[in-house]
């Protein structure tokens, strides 16, 4: 019998480059905020600059010595280091980040100029290798000996990275630059700076920007910066000018809902900087990229006119931004520079809007719909303009449903703590949509403070989605009471039908599979963390819920005092301390974790974690039943957990409590043997 193959789709280059650019903007733009700190102070206190303090420039002497000042370590030290910790982090999480920038550092020492490039190529190598290293004695550390084994291997191979960084790196990033440096000067010299924007617009809409503006633009312009006291790179990418210029453009001869819209937009993009939102109008009509290529190309012959530039990178790209880091005697030019982009680009993007016909438009809402499929995910602000974000907020009434750019592919609830009722919600819903016929959708918990935007859909309680919609803001929002039964995983699970079955029919995977790689790291382990407690399970090796800590008939009859019995419980196991069994209480009084079907999971707070010794489990019945908040709950567990090691028990639960007859049995046992059954763990 013949074998049929399926080819797996292909990755275009577009998607690779977007990749690579997300992951150099991911090393620089955490570490923004430090780039304005270097900016602000190297433009008030250098010798030429606002307020020249010797001490703070770094120029002069003081007592026969030179002055140091903060501008030279601060762009020599401070900035790289940020840089490689970010990029280890990014790949092996904190360990990763400390191996990442002590590789870094080696590769600064060994060049002497800020090593923005070297950090960006030492932090991600650091965090890869050490992940390699670890994962070759990963379980088989005899327990006892982790500290040890953990902190000398970083230690030991954070020295030979800097060692590497010193000899080999340096030199071969030092070279690079003075390159890149000497090609840059020649564009300049020559006139030919302005061509650049012949890739960098159309680089924009592609949301291929990233790649050129973090990875090149910004280490040579802070290199030239440092050199000349201002760089006219910065200004490349980030001038507001050529945007504004198209979306006024639309607002004086544009049509429908693109008309109606493109004064918010330019608002957004000129006094918010955010670039994104004027895309979708080039990709109604892309004869318009012309329009913006001859506004970016007038800027940056204005700035080279002028001599003219920015102290520091400009992000986003906002005209605050850009006023606030301009050089001490660029403002003129700067100023001149943004004005004119925007006339000639109002002037381009008019005649073409002009003189093509509107037939063959698409409509804005299609446009932000492409825009989003290339980017890999929702555009909050550009759904704003096109109405979806109305139906987001009316749809919000309903469970808080936004705009989907693809398939659903990640699912995460949502908690303080991350440990208790989003596990159990998690679970819940998990076996909904296996059930529905989607196995490989995931479905993971999380707590609120450890939420990336990058997932499809994210489950809350009602009292916290607020907090966790800034965190994601290009998700789908569902509001729930009940993480046991809620009407809403109904909802949810008809999305996921829906959304998956449009995305089989459509020729889109490539973005759909880019989103879906995207997953944040943190949502691995809660899946992998079940699967590895249950065998913990299996083998006997971890007892999270044992006989002693099931009790068939509670003596609370008020909430608080149900709390303390359940905290009372670990504490006596040994898995946690007296601050526990008060963060239980702390977080009771935030969120409720009644979860519906007379169950409550009191556990504590995010904060709480230090508190916990040992993952451990406790099962209180009140037969008759205790008011939790104006709900009746006649079973309460007890949760504290570490490393996901709880959440096959919680799983356990969870599927005893969405089955009526299940539930019969735990209020009809008479043995703390018979719960033990029903949450499928028997101990001796």
């Amino acid at each position: 019998m013949a074998t049929e193959t399926v080819a797996k789709p292909r990755t275009s280059a577009r998607v690779h480059v977007q990749k690579f650019g997300t992951f150099l903007s991911g090393m620089i733009m955490p570490n923004i905020g430090a780039f304005i700190a270097w900016g602000i102070i190297t433009a008030l206190f250098i010798e030429k600059g606002w307020l020249p303090v010797p001490q703070l420039g770094g120029f002069g002497e003081t007592d026969g010595k030179p002055n140091i000042g903060l501008v030279g370590p601060m762009i020599t030290y401070l900035l790289p280091l940020l840089i490689g910790y970010t990029g280890g982090k990014m790949v092996y999480d904190v360990r990763g980040g400390v191996v990442g920038a002590i590789g870094t550092m080696g590769v600064i020492v060994g060049a002497g100029i800020p090593m923005f490039i070297g950090a960006m190529i030492m932090g991600p190598l650091g965090g890869w290798t050490m992940k390699k290293i670890d994962s070759i004695w990963d379980g088989k550390i005899r327990p006892g000996f982790e500290m040890l084994v953990n902190n000398f291997s970083a230690g030991i191979w954070g020295a030979l990275l800097a060692l590497l960084g010193f000899y080999g790196i340096s030199p071969l990033v030092t070279a690079f630059s003075t390159a890149a440096g000497n090609f840059v000067q020649f564009l300049v010299h020559n006139g030919l700076l302005p061509l650049t924007s012949i890739f960098i617009e159309p680089a924009k809409v592609l949301f291929l920007n990233n790649a050129i503006n973090h990875g090149v633009l910004t280490p040579l312009g802070v290199q030239q910066s440092l050199d000349q006291g201002k760089s006219i790179l910065f200004l490349l990418e980030a001038n507001p000018g050529p945007g504004l210029g198209l979306l006024l453009a639309y607002a004086f001869f544009g049509r429908g809902a693109a008309k109606a819209s493109a004064p918010g937009a330019a608002i957004i993009q000129f006094l918010g900087g955010i670039h994104e939102i004027y895309f979708p109008y080039v990709l109604m009509r892309p004869l318009l990229i012309l329009g913006t290529i001859a506004g970016g190309m007038t800027g940056i012959a204005t700035l080279a006119v002028t001599n003219s530039g920015l102290v520091a990178p400009a992000a986003p790209g906002s005209i605050f931004a850009v006023l606030a880091q301009t050089s001490r005697d660029s403002y003129f030019g700067v100023i001149l520079s943004v004005v004119l982009a925007a006339a000639v680009s109002f002037l381009v993007s008019s005649v073409i809007l002009r003189t093509t016909k509107h037939s063959d438009e698409a409509d804005l809402g299609d446009a932000t719909a492409r825009m989003e499929a290339m980017k890999g995910k929702k555009s909050s602000v550009a759904s704003t303009l096109t109405g979806a974000g109305a139906a987001a907020g009316a749809a919000a009434g309903r469970g808080g449903v936004g705009v989907l750019a693809g398939p659903v592919r990640n699912v995460v609830f949502a908690c303080d703590a991350g440990m208790g009722s989003s596990a159990m919600g998690a679970s819940v819903l998990r076996n909904k949509i296996k059930a529905a016929g989607f196995p490989d959708v995931k479905v993971t918990n999380a707590s609120i403070a450890n939420l990336t935007d990058t997932y499809d859909v994210v489950v809350t309680h009602q009292d916290l989605t607020e907090r966790a919609k800034p965190a994601t803001s290009s998700a789908v929002h569902y509001s729930v009471d009940n993480f046991m039964s809620s009407p809403r995983y109904d909802e949810i699970v008809e999305l996921v039908r829906e959304s998956n079955t449009e995305g089989e029919k459509s020729d889109a995977g490539t973005t759909h599979g880019a989103h879906a790689a995207d997953a944040p790291v943190d949502a691995a382990p809660a899946a992998a963390g079940t699967a590895a407690a249950a065998g913990a399970s299996a083998n006997g090796t971890a007892e999270i819920l044992a006989r002693e800590s099931v009790v068939l008939t509670g003596k609370a009859t008020t909430r608080d005092a149900a709390i303390d019995e359940a905290g009372r419980l670990l504490l006596a196991r040994g898995a946690v301390d007296e601050g526990y069994i008060a963060a239980m209480h702390e977080r009771e009084e935030s969120v409720s974790t009644y979860m519906g079907s007379f169950l409550a999971i009191p556990h504590g707070t995010n904060a709480a974690k230090d508190h916990i010794r040992k993952s451990a489990v406790s099962v209180i019945r009140y037969p008759e039943g205790i008011d939790w908040n104006g709900k009746q709950v006649k079973f309460v567990v007890g949760v504290a957990g570490i490393n996901n090691e709880h959440l096959h028990i919680l799983s356990s639960i969870a599927k005893v409590f969405t089955n009526k007859e299940q539930v019969a049995r735990l209020e009809a046992a008479t043995s703390e043997d018979e719960v033990l059954e029903l949450f499928g763990k028997v101990n001796a």
